[in-house]
């Protein structure tokens, strides 16, 4: 459901079912704004599978926590997934039909909600990590996020965000080979280079903006 249809059922019968906005006008314009805010606060990594996107997440948000910034990640499962294990007390609360079972811990929270349909990374991002100084998703590539693509010569292919589908909003490739881009390039193992490439794009854009 886009902002114009949540806010039509706002002001005509509050919150309808499947809605995520809230009943108050203030808080839908709060939410909407917020919901933009986060926007410029994500960057997509984007990549065929076997390219190696988890790994150069993980040295990412390596060096992003070295650099004391609080970072989450987002990941698309176009499989379907389940992180609890049968048996568990909190999986056989949700076989049994319950539609938010939240795990929680003196050191970590997980929740496990059911969904008619896939939200959008925008509302996902607003609700779940406005207390992240940046967020890093691996897929959604027909977002509007920034994008980064990484690229190996091995796996033959050819980039995602240029050729037949050229999307404006690819900012950077990392690669394990030279290419003629538009975008700047980095080695796909120039871990600092593509952190601080973040880091200035993101991070330090978003302090400007505030300042």
């Amino acid at each position: 459901m886009d902002d114009l249809a949540c806010q039509r059922d706002v002001y005509k019968e509050g919150t309808r079912k499947g809605c995520p906005y809230p009943r108050s006008t203030d808080a839908f314009q709060n939410f909407v704004k917020e919901r933009n805010n986060m926007k410029n606060k994500a960057i997509s990594f984007v990549a065929w599978s076997g390219t190696g996107k988890t790994t150069l997440l993980e040295k990412v948000i390596r060096e992003l926590k070295h650099r004391g910034y609080k970072v989450g990640t987002i990941k698309y499962d176009s499989h379907g997934f389940d992180i609890d294990k049968p048996g568990k007390d909190s999986f056989r609360m949700a076989a049994a039909g319950a539609d938010t079972v939240i795990l929680a811990s003196g050191e970590k929270l997980a929740m496990i909600k059911r969904h008619d349909t896939v939200p959008s990374i925008e509302d996902i991002l607003a609700k779940y990590f406005s207390d992240m100084d940046v967020v890093l998703v691996e897929g959604f590539k027909r977002s509007n996020l920034p994008k980064i693509e990484i690229h190996r010569k091995e796996t033959g292919n050819s980039l995602i965000c240029r050729g037949e589908d050229n999307d404006v909003n690819l900012v950077a490739v990392a690669s394990d080979v030279p290419l003629d881009l538009d975008v700047p390039l980095y080695d796909i193992d120039d871990v600092a280079g593509i952190t601080g490439f973040i880091e200035d794009r993101i991070l330090r854009r978003a302090a400007r903006s505030h300042s």
